[in-house]
């Protein structure tokens, strides 16, 4: 199917499936308005509007394009010459969308212009490409290969999901289900956003769309090893870390006693201290205060992994924590960033 997109002025494209075909020959060019009209059935792989300027143009330092019916979108910085707007917000089929360009871009003979990409197709769709460009960037214990060709990697594409750790155990493999919001994508999304300085949250808004793009396309790869906590409750209690898909350490711990159980389920590390104060209330009421406590992730509400001294190891003594000898905390709390998961299982 062939697309016309009409520029203000003489500047016309031809968009034929998604290869588009510029009709600007000059060097230089003001752009004010396009309309594009979207087909019925929205695809996945409509391609980005992108544009390449004469001098190094930093994304940053364009003002948003005004598009009517409302539509957000974010500039990318994809070259020192290059940026790309996403749309963050869902497009509609059977829409017309006019936006209006910032003025005064000048772009070379090669300007390249594409209509807006859908952010949202489809929640599983969404998810999806939200998986692959984790996997892409090695943020998942899975890796992605394309079935088709990408002009950019962060293109949405078909392709294969592969288990990159067949020795982890079923606790978290069993959990990964491709297009759903499941905790190991979620524990990704977490890990990504902190390593990028973003709000934590697990869900991937249009800021951590736009950094993860971007990290894709400049293959900016998580340079850590993917990790994982299993803490078995079986007596004797233990905790086994694996990193990058083996067995690095495991050792015996305390974990939630009857009235105050540790829950059940996987989770992911939300917030670390090298060491902090603990308050809270006794089952009998009495209140505690203890200090100093060391090596501590957060994983689930008032639960963490943490350092205790206690007389014996491997049995429920704590209050939902699971407590480990001083050196054994040392060890496990540099492999337990934040987006680590730690599974809870009886």
């Amino acid at each position: 199917m062939i697309r016309r997109l009409q520029f203000a002025g003489a500047l016309a494209v031809v968009l034929v499936g998604s290869t588009l075909v510029p009709s600007l020959s000059a060097s230089g060019a003001t752009l004010t308005r396009v309309a594009a009209t979207l087909p019925s059935t929205l695809t996945t792989n409509l391609p980005v509007l992108r544009l390449h300027f004469m001098v190094p143009t930093k994304a940053r330092s364009l003002p948003p394009l005004v598009i009517h019916p409302a539509l957000a979108t974010q500039w990318q910085q994809i070259g020192p010459n290059d940026v790309q707007a996403v749309a963050t917000s869902t497009l509609h089929p059977s829409t017309t969308y006019t936006f209006n360009t910032p003025t005064q871009m000048r772009c070379t003979k090669t300007c390249t212009f594409l209509a807006l990409r859908p952010r949202v197709a489809s929640v599983s769709t969404n998810l999806t490409w939200e998986a692959q460009l984790l996997a892409e960037l090695n943020y998942l214990p899975l890796t992605f290969t394309p079935g088709t060709n990408q002009s950019l990697p962060s293109d949405q594409v078909n392709g294969t999901f592969t288990w990159a750790y067949p020795n982890l155990p079923t606790t978290i493999s069993s959990q990964w289900s491709l297009g759903t919001d499941n905790i190991i994508l979620q524990g990704a999304v977490r890990t990504f956003q902190s390593q990028s300085n973003l709000p934590v949250t697990g869900v991937a808004d249009a800021t951590t769309w736009t950094d993860l793009m971007n990290a894709a396309n400049t293959n900016h790869v998580d340079p850590a090893t993917y990790n994982y906590v299993d803490v078995n409750q079986s007596s004797p209690e233990t905790l086994t870390l694996y990193v990058a898909g083996h067995v690095k350490f495991r050792t015996l711990v305390n974990t939630g006693i009857s009235v105050a159980p540790t829950a059940l389920g996987t989770y992911p590390v939300y917030v670390r201290y090298v060491t902090t104060t603990m308050s809270g209330t006794n089952p009998d009421g009495s209140h505690y205060h203890d200090t100093g406590i060391p090596w501590t992730s957060y994983f689930n509400g008032g639960d963490a992994l943490h350092g205790f001294i206690r007389s014996s190891y491997g049995y429920p003594q704590s209050l939902g924590c699971v407590e480990m000898t001083f050196d054994s905390a040392k060890v496990v709390f540099p492999y337990t960033p934040i987006g680590t998961l730690v599974t809870v299982r009886a």
